[in-house]
């Protein structure tokens, strides 16, 4: 549910379809901002359901919408937190205690403006990088470009004048044929003794005398007529260009000559016709005109750039400044929950270092620590025990609980190490943050299973074919017992089934203990 990536393996059944579904109440959570601006609908109950399909292909749905698996993480993380062992790991990594002192500062704006400050400054520095890596090519080659822009421009193409310039010279090369051809069809049409026309106009007297005697021969009649209309037409257009035709072998001359240019041109910048070489003057014009102005482009690039990045300055001076000004209270709330946690020696300091800008902003954050006295304090996965990572953790949780509005926090075993007086005062820790938040404790301690005020049981059922991993909800006895387990193994004595019973019945007002 908080999006990460599915994994087939762990479904119970690979040949169906996986269903997981989480209900949570957002009354009194501020979140619907986030819901606005991915557009989703908005209600005191959100429920997020992802669906595993048998090819490994998932789905992901907010109150029934589908969205994507960024927008899934983006609102889920609003929802629940997990703690587990990762978590201990990341601990040591600069990266996650940037993340940290940012909940602890809600500098969530700050790093939101930064955020776009920064995604601005890079595409315009991007940008200016860009136009200085073409502007040496292009002053190298601006020489050689302009020269055959020139040709072409002193060439005037147009565009569709090759076409017309072969139609031409082709009939000016045959113009005598031409000529001659056009005046034989002529007389054959209608200037001769024996012509079509004359010959036609023989059939349409004897069609009118027909037509006269009978009106069946009237279309015979009007189709003869009008074919002579159409042959007269015909005869009067063949003359009339055999009289346009005319030899000029100047003007051949002068074609051949353009045309000659037209080809030696697209084959030096081989082209196929005259479109191609109209699209290379303008990309030529293009660099041309981007080289002369080259001076004032990159002064306006450069311009742009340090704008942007004054911008990114400024927003990351605020976002340091929030978080410098949390570094001291957080630590002094962390000595003082370690000393609660059996750890009155413990150093704790955050050591900072500004640099250029990244995606987080211009601080790098490193935990300094020593659990004893006298240690200089050093890089946390140098120097701290897995009991000190446990409680180390416990207490940032606990504070940063504070910061967020979460419904919902999960602790995977963050006892690891600990036990005795340690594990009842980091139950009471988890108590105390159950005011505001639902928290599900995963543990085998019996001091923290103690506190709940429900207690689930999660046990591995073999009683058909295949293993089946079961959840129950326990009863007060049921938990006396399995709390008697914890604390003296599967067959604890009277002595640890009554210690059971009375540290669940020791939980202070608010917390239940049962009958």
């Amino acid at each position: 549910l908080l999006g990460n990536r599915a994994d087939t393996r762990v479904l119970y059944n690979p040949e169906k379809k996986c269903v997981i579904e989480g209900t949570f109440g957002m009354s009194g959570y501020p979140i619907e901002r986030i819901f606005e601006e991915e557009e989703l609908d908005y209600s005191s109950t959100c429920i997020v359901r992802r669906e595993i399909g048998m090819s490994g292909k998932s789905r992901a749905f907010i109150n029934d919408t589908p969205v994507n698996l960024e927008t899934l993480r983006r609102i889920t993380s609003q929802l629940m937190d997990i703690h587990s062992q990762h978590d201990s790991v990341l601990l040591g990594s600069n990266e996650y205690q940037l993340q940290l002192v940012d909940t602890y500062a809600q500098d969530d704006d700050a790093l939101r403006h930064y955020h776009a400050d920064y995604q601005t400054y890079r595409a315009r520095k991007t940008a200016l990088d860009q136009l200085q890596s073409e502007a040496s090519a292009m002053r190298r080659e601006f020489d050689y470009n302009n020269f055959l822009y020139q040709e072409l421009a002193k060439a005037q193409l147009q565009a569709d004048e090759q076409d017309q310039l072969e139609q031409e010279l082709n009939i000016l090369e045959n113009a005598e044929e031409i000529k001659e051809r056009l005046q034989m069809a002529y007389e054959y049409l209608d200037n001769a003794e024996q012509s079509v026309v004359t010959f036609l106009k023989g059939a349409v007297s004897n069609f009118n005398h027909v037509a006269r005697l009978s009106e069946q021969y009237t279309p015979l009649q009007e189709r003869a007529q009008s074919a002579l209309i159409e042959l007269r037409d015909l005869a009067n257009d063949v003359s009339r260009e055999q009289d346009l035709v005319d030899v000029n072998d100047t003007r051949a001359e002068t074609i051949r000559e353009r045309l000659n240019l037209i080809y030696q041109l697209q084959t030096k910048h081989q082209v196929k016709d005259i479109t191609g070489l109209l699209d290379l003057q303008a990309d030529l014009e293009r660099k041309v005109s981007i080289v002369l102005n080259l001076d004032d482009n990159l002064a306006a690039a450069r311009e742009q750039t340090d704008l942007a990045r004054q911008q990114l300055m400024g927003s990351a001076e605020t976002l340091s400044q929030q978080r410098q000004a949390v570094l001291e209270p957080i630590q002094q709330e962390i000595r003082g929950l370690l000393r609660d946690l059996g750890m009155p020696n413990a150093s704790l300091k955050f050591q900072t270092e500004t640099g250029k800008p990244t995606p987080t902003g211009i601080d790098t954050v490193s935990f300094l620590f020593s659990a004893n006295k006298g240690v200089k304090p050093q890089q946390l996965k140098n120097v701290a025990s897995g009991g000190e990572f446990s409680r180390l953790m416990m207490a940032i949780k606990y504070i940063l609980a504070s910061k967020r509005s979460l419904p919902t926090i999960i602790f995977d075993e963050i006892d690891t190490g600990v036990s005795g007086e340690i594990a009842i005062k980091m139950g009471n820790m988890m108590r105390t943050m159950a005011n505001n938040h639902q928290i599900i404790a995963i543990t085998h301690l019996p001091q923290i299973a103690a506190q709940g005020s429900a207690h689930y049981f999660v046990y591995k059922d073999n009683s058909s074919e295949k293993t089946v991993s079961r959840i129950k909800k326990l009863t007060f006895d049921e938990r006396v017992g399995e709390i008697a387990q914890m604390i003296g193994g599967a067959s604890p004595s009277p002595s640890a089934v009554k210690n059971a019973r009375e540290i669940l019945k020791q939980k202070p007002a608010g917390v239940p203990a049962g009958k």
